[in-house]
């Protein structure tokens, strides 16, 4: 069978980010399908190795510093002949490659894989839309707002996770690593999960505000709180604030447990196996994995109702929660030179509080009971096999149709005299 190369741009497929991780998973399955061959362009600030990664012979990526540069497209697409070139990150990082997209587009079609964290519409994005063949959007605002200004190449295509890469652990099992990784002295404890950086956009610290607000209420119902909040984060990073101080502040130090080493996805399957649910409140969020991670284990989430994480959170077939839904309480629109506009979405560290106590307060059948929704929600809406058979036809669509289609950007007539 004829093998079509795609040539890639994105964080490095072995690399720990989101952006990574989705690359490796979606060339993973594709590959599978036997008729896909990749060459990836691995980004990141740094590498500690830059020789070629021959993963196997359909997928070999070679690091660089950053997403690429003009010479070095040219020379790729001069050499490679890819059938398509599929690019995956923030639309700022790819100004420079849409500014020659002429001449790429004399070789190839460009393919984005994209998300768009809110509303407005960026009508500033246009031109990039318009140098781009195919729109695979993963969250479905993104999808709502680029399909109004181009409906023939923009697709709804979400984020998924191999089914075996998070998966639930038996009683025994989540026991017995409750008591490694928290301590035998909260085996028992509710257990709150966040993973994510710390950084503004995330809200670690309003975090730790409904949690006291929380632990607060809990108190005055109660004498104990045998309630933990776990977070997988680093909490002297530069990018945020220092929650040890933070949590020294409202005085919950001893409710707050920090993992802070880099782990594999064996581990970070433990951390979501011996919670009990996981929380988002990022002001912007175009999708969030972690939250997806945790329904496929079989916990609900609770989550405000912004980017991707609200077809996440609420069942877009019926309206149904798969955790607390927290809605938006106040909207603040922002921007910058290069991004003029964009909305980011608040709630309160008291609805927060009130959010968490909302599914503590459950008897323990019924919050199974509704992990158990969310996880079917995942394998039926965010299905990883569904995710590559639609990438798999559009791709497919795309080549096919460049070969047939192929649009003359530019043309050389000799004149004789």
């Amino acid at each position: 069978m004829e093998k079509f190369k795609i040539l890639m741009l994105s964080d490095h497929a072995l690399s720990t980010s989101g952006v990574g991780c989705q690359s490796r998973f979606l060339i993973e399955g594709l590959i599978k399908k036997g008729c896909w061959t990749f060459r990836q362009f691995g980004a990141a600030v740094k590498h500690d190795n830059y020789d070629l990664v021959a993963v196997n012979p359909d997928f070999v990526i070679k690091p660089i510093d950053g997403f690429g540069n003009r010479q070095l497209i040219l020379e790729t697409i001069a050499t490679e002949k890819p059938d398509l070139l599929l690019i995956f990150t923030d639309p700022r990082f790819f100004i420079w490659l849409w500014e020659m997209e002429d001449e790429v587009r004399q070789v190839c079609p460009i393919a984005y894989w994209h998300v768009w964290d809110n509303r407005p519409v960026p009508e500033f994005n246009r031109p990039f839309y318009e140098a781009t063949d195919l729109i695979n959007c993963h969250s479905h605002l993104t999808y709502e707002m680029v399909s109004s200004l181009f409906p023939e190449k923009t697709n709804f295509i979400p984020h998924a996770l191999p089914e075996d890469l998070y998966r639930q652990l038996s009683e025994r099992e989540i026991s017995q690593h409750r008591n490694q990784v928290l301590g035998s002295d909260r085996k028992d404890h509710f257990v709150l999960f966040w993973m994510n950086r710390n950084a503004r956009r995330k809200r670690p610290a309003d975090l730790l505000w409904s949690w006291k607000l929380f632990k607060d209420k809990v108190l005055q119902e109660q004498k104990d709180f045998n309630c933990s909040l776990l977070l997988h984060t680093d909490p002297r990073d530069q990018e945020g604030p220092n929650l040890l101080a933070v949590a020294e502040h409202f005085d919950i130090i001893d409710d707050v447990v920090f993992s802070t080493e880099r782990i594999d996805f064996d581990a970070i399957n433990i951390l979501h196996n011996i919670s009990d649910a996981c929380i988002n409140i990022s002001y912007a969020e175009g999708f969030g994995l972690t939250t997806l991670e945790s329904m496929q284990v079989g916990n609900p989430i609770i989550a405000a109702k912004t980017g991707g994480l609200t077809r996440q959170v609420v069942d877009h077939r019926d309206g149904s929660e798969n955790g607390v839904a927290l809605n938006v309480e106040f909207q603040s629109l922002v921007g910058s030179q290069n991004v003029p506009y964009i909305l980011e979405d608040y709630v309160s560290a008291q609805t927060v509080a009130d959010g968490i106590y909302k599914l503590w307060s459950l008897p323990d059948a019924d919050r199974k009971a509704l992990g158990q929704k969310a996880k079917d929600y995942v394998m039926s809406e965010f299905s990883y096999q569904k995710t590559i058979d639609l990438w798999h036809e559009s791709l497919l669509n795309l080549v096919n149709q460049w070969k047939t289609d192929k649009p003359k950007l530019w043309t050389i007539n000799e004149v004789r005299t």
